[in-house]
């Protein structure tokens, strides 16, 4: 029995080597890439605009020296590379996990920055909904918060600005489709909403004097005496007040002001 189980050791040793002999030079594992040619090669992929291509070089930098410096750059590329070929969410999902396991890395600013842009390129026409606007609000403020003196916070506060007025121009729009349907007092809380929490936006003269016409549709004279008095106040040569000054006094708007061409002066985002 032993003889038996000693041949058969020595028949099944011979076997591997015949298997390790037969491999050929293609087989063989082969050592990883210097990692700055991966890295260079990716980055040339990015320049040619294969992003697709730039993604898998960066991501490959990481897992073949995921304990260089090299590994951490390629991480935020691969996050921006995914960013310019428009996969904004597999952007996001890198730069979370980058700025959770990098906190005080030199280029988490621009990490946080870069999801920002994320949300605020895909911020779409005041007509359909606002999740993405609110999610590029909330985004942008955050870098502003955390990093307030760099030039990633200055271009967010520009960026914000015009975020804040696309999201008054969401309410603007219900409001005026409720006004159209006569439903004011509907109406009256949308262009509430923008004349209190979007003050300095350019849709705040329209959702005044909205205002004073939903009020005077009810019989609500003190509260259009109130807000047409705020609009001469803030905005006396706006063309909105001049509609609500003649309100209030009784005149009829001029014909090319009435009807369905009035609502087309709404100023666009």
């Amino acid at each position: 029995m032993r003889r038996l189980s000693s041949l058969y050791l020595l028949s099944l040793l011979a076997v591997l080597a015949l298997a390790a002999c037969g491999k050929s030079e293609d087989d063989k594992p082969k050592p990883p890439q210097p990692v700055e040619k991966m890295y260079n090669d990716a980055l040339g992929k990015l320049e040619q605009r294969d992003y697709k291509a730039a993604v898998k070089g960066f991501d490959d930098v990481g897992r073949e020296h995921p304990y260089s410096q090299w590994a951490v750059r390629a991480e935020i590329m691969s996050a921006y590379a995914s960013y310019r070929n428009g996969k904004y969410d597999e952007a996001v999902g890198v730069l979370d996990r980058f700025v959770k396991q990098h906190p005080g890395n030199s280029n988490t600013p621009y990490a946080f920055y870069l999801k920002a842009l994320c949300y605020y390129e895909q911020i779409t026409d005041v007509g359909r909904d606002q999740k993405i606007t609110t999610q590029a609000q909330q985004a942008l403020g955050e870098v502003i918060r955390r990093f307030p003196e760099t030039e990633y916070a200055r271009d967010a506060r520009i960026k914000l600005d015009l975020v804040i007025d696309h999201l008054a121009g969401k309410e603007m729009e219900i409001g005026r489709y409720y006004e159209r349907h006569l439903e004011y007092l509907a109406a009256i809380n949308r262009f509430r909403v923008v004349v209190e929490k979007y003050q300095t936006t350019s849709h705040t003269p329209e959702a005044l004097h909205r205002l004073v016409e939903c009020y005077l549709k009810l019989g609500v004279t003190d509260q259009a005496e109130r807000y047409a008095a705020v609009l001469g106040y803030n905005y006396p040569t706006s063309s909105w007040y001049k509609d609500s000054y003649a309100l209030m006094n009784g005149k009829p708007l001029p014909p090319e002001t009435q009807g369905q061409s009035a609502w087309r002066r709404a100023l666009p985002f």
